[in-house]
């Protein structure tokens, strides 16, 4: 069973900074989209960021500028670097391989990120 193995997270204050971890099994981590998605209670999942194998990226409009997503393939890891954070970040992150039409699609169990102060 392929298992998405998260870290990170935590609290922050409006304007600071946290890191998100996520790391894959090599037999996905070089061919599937990999990205970050999250969900405010109450709300639906969205996507946050995602990176191709090729390292192309694509970001929600809500986090353009502030969050950036990066890939290391030699670690078959995925981060999220969250910069001048927001109390509307607040949510559990989920990491996610998404396998597109063909493969199966893999989630991580989530990470809560809270942004108070």
């Amino acid at each position: 069973q392929v298992q998405l193995v998260e870290s990170g997270g935590g609290l922050a204050q409006p304007g600071g900074s946290l890191r998100l971890s996520c790391a894959a099994p090599g037999s996905i981590f070089s061919h599937y989209v990999l990205g970050w998605y999250r969900q405010a209670p109450g709300k639906q999942r969205e996507l946050v960021a995602t990176i191709t194998s090729g390292g192309s990226t694509n970001y929600a409009d809500s986090v353009k500028g502030r969050f950036t997503i990066s890939r290391n393939n030699a670690k078959n890891t995925v981060r999220l670097q969250m910069s001048s954070l927001k109390p509307e970040d607040t949510a559990v992150y989920y990491c996610k391989a998404d396998g597109g039409p063909v493969d199966p699609d893999y989630w991580g169990q989530g990470t809560q990120v809270t942004v108070s102060s």
